[in-house]
């Protein structure tokens, strides 16, 4: 299972760099909080798709409704030892979709490339980048056209 950090905070809180997530995992970020099962069930989704913790779970208030722009500056602000190269979102699309897809997002290469990800392909991504393995580039690269990562067709 993933680790969770659930820390309450009002909007004025900006200006602080994104959470570090653990050591070979990706920070998964939660920005819409209208649901709490539906958060569970993302995590649950995220803990089921392999036997190794793979997310850094992060529930801010801070970050409600957060979207890419504003995380992309937040991260260029920071101290660049603080700085993450990624984050995964779990947005108001994620908790509704049924395959739970997050929302990737490339802070450093370039900054605001979004890709979707459905929870079963989270592990994989995960691991990659966490290890610098692959590149955010090649899993955005390979979405498919409605810009969701479904794996590489081994064609």
């Amino acid at each position: 299972m993933g680790a969770t950090v659930d820390v309450s905070g009002g909007c004025e809180d900006h200006g602080m760099p994104l959470p570090q997530p653990d050591d070979l995992t990706s920070l998964v970020l939660r920005t819409d909080f209208r649901d709490n099962r539906a958060w569970d069930a993302v995590r649950a989704a995220l803990d089921a798709a392999d036997e190794y913790c793979h997310a850094t779970y992060v529930s801010e208030l801070r970050f409600a409704g957060a979207g890419v722009r504003v995380l992309v500056d937040e991260e260029a602000a920071a101290d660049e030892e603080a700085q993450i190269i990624h984050v995964f979102l779990a947005d108001a699309a994620t908790m509704e979709d049924p395959h739970h897809a997050l929302l990737a997002v490339d802070l450093s290469d370039e900054p605001g490339r979004t890709f979707r990800l459905p929870a079963q392909w989270f592990p994989d991504v995960s691991a990659n980048l966490s290890i610098a393995n692959m590149d955010f580039a090649e899993f955005a690269d390979a979405a498919d056209e409605s810009g969701t990562f479904r794996g590489f067709d081994e064609g």
